[in-house]
């Protein structure tokens, strides 16, 4: 079956960096479109970015472009989210998650979510 497993996560200080990786099984990775989304403490799930079969299309939210990085690996079968620049209002629990379907650039559906890899950005 499909499983997404994080890794990565973990306490940084303000304008510090991080990668975050996302290890898929149980489909072939190559052929699906994945995302990174992320829910903050109390809030609910908010789109990150994605990145389309060969990694060569990517979009990003408003809140992370500039400062984070989706990437690819599809011979390794892994996912990453580099974050640069890190800010408080980053910290939430980052989840990969495998695209459904695309209704635009920036609003799709999932069918298969991680766990997730918890990011906290403070002093």
């Amino acid at each position: 079956q499909v499983q997404l497993v994080e890794s990565g996560g973990g306490l940084v200080q303000p304008g510090g960096s991080l990668r975050v990786s996302c290890a898929a099984s149980g489909f072939t990775f190559s052929s699906a479109y994945m995302s990174w989304v992320r829910q903050a403490p109390g809030k609910g799930l908010e789109w990150v970015s994605v990145i389309d079969f060969g990694g060569t299309s990517t979009y990003y939210a408003d809140s992370v472009k500039g400062r984070f990085t989706i990437s690819r690996d599809n011979a390794r079968n892994t996912l990453y989210l580099q974050m640069n620049n890190l800010k408080p209002e980053d910290t939430a629990l980052y989840i990969c998650a495998r695209v459904r379907a695309r209704y635009s650039d920036t609003n799709y559906e999932y069918d298969s979510y991680g766990e997730g890899t918890q990011v906290t950005v403070s002093s």
